[in-house]
């Protein structure tokens, strides 16, 4: 059944104040669907749920959970922006495993559990590969971030037990104008300060907002889906190709490089494993799935983004070329 036919449908959605989150919110009332939240403050109203995902007792409420169509766990302390301190690994990881752990354990107990979770991660579970093309088959990569997807994934394994589809949404790189590594890009950019990161050779995976939302609906209701897909673009860039198509975009130029050993100085290890490390992933299964990318290419996303006139065609030519 398509989503779309699903307007009185119930979800449970954690992160709904994040980027991703607001947007597919939105997009999820739009079709006249019922979202619950779930919120670690106290609640301000019916459609939200308080939890408490550290605690022993994560969730009181269990009764508002019977019956969902589907569970959206999109919470995580933001990866990138600042250095990966002892202090803030911990909250990174807490913030992904602990918590996707404690929504497990209570779904699993259910007497009518969702029939479907979709779990936040990300592409940094590749690691960094070089120029290797990458898709849902690849073993996982080294290094702390890999190392955290790999157990933020492993963490949904009683909810698998307990028989609900369990979909790991590997992100990439998100593009919106607000917000996300974009909104952080662009007033240097605009300024014609922005350059490429380091030598620019590693490759980007990226997805626009618009794509990564309608990906989001797509998985609820294909309900062959299942384990981890990659939520990028068929057409991924080196940071060269995207500096250069942003500032081409914003009509800047793009001329000063910022050396991989500033961005170390800046933010340690994070800028070797979020900054300077090379995914190069493509979206395998959402291709075999027959999913249209409404921005298949960096050129088409960032004049969506930033609102200038871009032709926006489906992708399929070139997805099928980038897959291959």
């Amino acid at each position: 059944m398509q989503l779309q036919q699903q307007s009185s449908a119930h979800y449970l959605l954690s992160g709904a104040s994040g980027l991703l989150g607001t947007s597919i919110r939105s997009s999820l009332l739009h079709i006249g669907a019922e979202v619950l939240q779930l919120v670690r403050r106290s609640p301000r109203g019916p459609r939200e749920l308080q939890w408490s995902p550290g605690s022993s007792h994560p969730l009181e409420d269990l009764a508002r959970l019977e019956g969902l169509a589907a569970a959206i766990h999109l919470s995580g302390a933001s990866v990138a922006g600042r250095r990966w301190t002892p202090a803030y690994r911990r909250e990174m990881w807490t913030s992904r495993v602990e918590s996707t752990r404690a929504l497990c354990a209570v779904l699993r107990t259910l007497e009518r559990p969702p029939c479907t979770l979709l779990i936040a991660s990300a592409t940094g579970i590749y690691g960094d590969r070089g120029d290797e093309l990458l898709d849902e088959a690849s073993a996982p990569g080294g290094g702390f971030l890999a190392d955290l997807c790999r157990e933020w994934e492993e963490a949904a394994a009683p909810a698998t037990e307990r028989g609900i589809r369990v979909v790991h949404l590997r992100f990439g790189v998100v593009l919106a104008r607000e917000g996300g590594a974009l909104g952080k890009m662009l007033p240097a950019f605009r300024l014609g300060l922005g350059g490429r990161m380091g030598s620019g050779r590693q490759w980007m995976s990226w997805i626009a907002l618009e794509d990564a939302v309608a990906a989001t609906r797509f998985l609820l209701s294909d309900e062959e889906l299942a384990g981890p897909v990659n939520l990028c673009a068929p057409l991924p860039v080196t940071n060269d190709q995207f500096t250069r198509a942003l500032a081409a975009q914003l009509r800047r130029p793009a001329v000063i490089p910022v050396p991989a050993f500033a961005l170390r100085l800046a933010f340690g290890a994070m800028a070797d494993e979020a900054l300077l490390a090379s995914a190069r992933v493509v979206p395998r299964k959402l291709l075999d799935a027959g999913f249209q990318f409404s921005q298949p290419t960096i050129e088409q996303a960032l004049a969506a983004v930033l609102g200038s006139p871009g032709e926006r065609t489906g992708g399929s030519g070139q997805s099928e070329t980038a897959a291959k």
